[in-house]
């Protein structure tokens, strides 16, 4: 009878989502706790999931020798939650934890308990569209959210100014591996931001573009879709991977070759994505020798944009 009256003194909307839930973990009298209580009254812009607990403050206690905190030692996600389900084919749910499972293997690290990790998350949801997972270490989560940028529609729409990071300053270390030192990445767009861009485009040694400074790029030429291929140092962001999964799924082929400058230069148009924005066109890169211009509006967006319209269900 708890469960009922419960669900009646809540709108439908969030009774629809505790149903869900329970469908989830059935075995859980956890939804009926103190926890539950926070989740459903708190406007939720002051709350966040750490350590097995939903804490409801702006800031959060760290030991002051915790590697997380001197070291940038932890492993994070950020993703976007569609239709407020976990579950949706385009929330991703189970890439981003498996890259985090990937990411924590590969440093020898422990595994956080992922059925808490998903409890947190569920109890975040209602509130916010994006959820960053953080890992330290020794398998503590730390779930925080946000909303979408308010500009994204414009964003997506018009496409935006990057800048090149030509400094060896904004090199990533360990590129394949979204770890808690994403330093040389917010120096790049901070700097980007100062000149009026939105977006950092990361480049090697050799002046290779790699990605920008919060998703990866993507090049239309010569009748198809180009990314630059993992072994030139670049991170395998679920969306990108999603991408080319959908589109060779439609017998799409995608190119994987060295974004070199002569390459660059005969691009057509070029976009960056991330589990959060989707697909934004890139509608001129400024460099230390001028401006390179895009066709923001260009046919061929349509067919990156396919695999989000209609939870991933319309043709490219």
């Amino acid at each position: 009878m708890v469960g009922v009256w419960g669900l009646l003194i809540f709108p439908l909307s969030k009774a629809a989502f505790i149903l869900a839930s329970l469908i989830d973990y059935p075995a859980y009298s956890y939804w009926f706790t103190p926890q539950w209580e926070l989740a459903f009254s708190s406007k939720g812009d002051d709350l966040f999931w750490y350590n097995g607990k939903l804490i409801q403050s702006r800031s959060l206690e760290l030991p002051v020798d915790d590697p997380g905190l001197l070291y940038g030692a932890t492993v994070f996600t950020t993703l976007r939650v569609y239709q407020q389900s976990l579950d949706s084919q385009l929330t991703n749910w189970t890439a981003h934890c498996d890259r985090l499972r990937s990411s924590l293997k590969t440093f020898n690290w422990q595994q956080p308990d992922w059925q808490l990790c998903r409890q947190g998350a569920l109890l975040l949801t209602p509130h916010f569209p994006v959820l960053r997972i953080v890992i330290f270490p020794d398998g503590r989560e730390w779930i925080t959210g946000r909303v979408l940028p308010p500009d994204l529609t414009e964003r997506q729409k018009d496409g935006i100014t990057a800048w090149l990071a030509e400094d060896n300053l904004f090199r990533r270390s360990i590129p394949d591996i979204k770890t808690g030192n994403y330093l040389s990445a917010w120096l790049a767009l901070s700097k980007a931001q100062t000149l009026g861009a939105k977006e950092a485009i990361l480049i090697d040694s050799s002046g290779n573009w790699l990605e920008s400074s919060t998703g990866n790029i993507w090049g239309w030429r010569d009748g198809r879709w180009w990314t630059p291929p993992l072994n030139a140092g670049i991170l395998p962001g679920t969306a990108r991977s999603q991408l080319i999964g959908w589109l060779e799924s439609q017998n799409v082929a995608v190119g994987a070759d060295p974004w070199t400058p002569s390459f660059v230069r005969g691009l057509e148009a070029i976009a960056y994505t991330n589990s959060v924005v989707e697909v934004v066109p890139i509608a001129s890169v400024i460099q230390e020798t001028g401006t390179i211009s895009y066709n923001p509006f260009h046919s061929s967006l349509e067919q990156l944009r396919s695999l989000f319209q209609d939870g991933g269900a319309g043709k490219p």
